[in-house]
């Protein structure tokens, strides 16, 4: 546990989750919108915040509901009990909130009444959570925005993510959207915007952030977890596409190692080693290392998007001085001739078919992964026909 945690914010775990984390890396452009657009007290009412997972997206979410609540706090009226409202603390730049306040304590626990937040919940059913937002997880949200403010002030709604709403959730949200009660927030949160409703796109104020530069990342893994190497981290941040998320999860599920074995693979290309694909594949497919084959394949798909980038840049990449990056980009640079590049976004696009299915039709893993690098070396060897 990092020694900088606030007192009693230890419970929530390291790294924070998001409605907890009382810092946000890498996106200050996007605090400073939020906080100019609350300024001119012409806020719109719903914001989607998109990006790319593992960004801090939903962090900022969080941040920017307890900076509304807590300026809201700042005019209430004292409560029943004759005590003054809770002080607005002071803002040292972007929507910093103090976590020393009872207000940021609140909405860490979920015991915040002006806040309300949709996710995926547990299914009593069958003991998991659910797949999906459905229905019923949004219906309350209509008579939470059409009720008095608590507190004197706003009331915000968080959905994370949109992305996870079933069709007749979104149908719900999407009425709410139409016909907002004054000062009420919608923040929606979405990995993947394309896949809304276009009508719920188009009610919101779209906010889009970047993804983080290598070295926030590196910086935030060395933050969230101080026992990996400098080196490591770099790596990991490499690896991450500027998604911190993305690079503790490689770490925690052995993403260097596995990224070793598959750079060996790729090496081999186009005379493949099918003795070190089987092994491979085998790790993959035992029976509790679903988050073994989800980390070969994203790192796979990283590497390829990578091929794809090299291939359409047409020219050499540009040197490192990391020794793993100077050896993928010989690689790169030896492999992307293989092919043209409308071969390569076949190869892009049946991976990304083919990996969907395996998440939703509970598809044998070995066998994916030796249908990709088959895919893959059929690829390489095209031009030599």
């Amino acid at each position: 546990m990092n020694e900088s945690v606030p007192e009693g914010l230890e419970r929530y775990g390291w790294p924070p989750p998001p409605r907890v984390n009382w810092t946000l890396t890498g996106h200050g452009e996007a605090e400073r919108e939020l906080s100019a657009a609350f300024e001119s007290g012409r806020l719109a009412h719903a914001w989607l915040v998109t990006g790319p997972r593992g960004i801090g997206k939903a962090t900022l979410a969080f941040r920017f509901a307890r900076f509304v609540l807590n300026s809201g706090a700042a005019s209430a009226e004292p409560d029943m009990f004759g005590a003054p409202a809770e002080p607005i603390s002071p803002q040292p730049g972007g929507l910093y909130v103090d976590p020393a306040l009872p207000l940021f304590r609140r909405v860490a626990s979920g015991g915040h009444s002006d806040l309300f937040t949709v996710e995926r919940r547990l299914d009593p059913k069958r003991n998991k959570v659910r797949t999906e937002i459905t229905a019923e997880d949004v219906r309350e949200i209509r008579p939470f925005l059409f009720a008095t403010a608590a507190e004197g002030g706003w009331r915000v709604v968080v959905i994370d993510s949109a992305d996870e709403m079933n069709r007749h959730a979104a149908n719900a949200v999407l009425k709410v959207l139409e016909e907002p009660p004054r000062k009420t927030l919608l923040l929606l949160v979405s990995h993947n915007p394309d896949r809304l409703l276009g009508t719920i796109r188009s009610r919101c104020r779209k906010l889009a952030l970047k993804p983080l530069s290598d070295s926030e990342v590196a910086a935030l893994v060395a933050l969230y977890n101080p026992d990996i190497q400098t080196a490591d981290a770099a790596r990991l941040a490499r690896l991450a596409g500027g998604s911190i998320g993305h690079a503790l999860g490689l770490a925690e599920f052995g993403g260097l190692t596995l990224y070793s074995s598959l750079t060996a693979l790729l090496a081999s290309l186009p005379n493949l080693d099918t003795v070190a694909l089987h092994r491979l594949g085998d790790l993959v497919a035992k029976g509790a290392a679903n988050e073994t084959f989800q980390t070969v394949a994203e790192l796979y798909r990283g590497w390829l998007a990578r091929l794809i980038r090299h291939a359409a840049a047409g020219g050499p990449a540009e040197a490192t001085m990391d020794a793993d990056a100077e050896e993928e980009r010989a690689l790169l640079e030896r492999l992307a001739p293989s092919a043209p590049l409308d071969r390569w976004l076949e190869v892009w696009e049946k991976t990304n078919q083919l990996l969907a299915r395996t998440e939703s039709a509970n598809m044998d893993r070995k066998q994916v992964l030796l249908t990709l690098f088959l895919d893959l070396a059929d690829a390489t060897q095209s031009r030599s026909r």
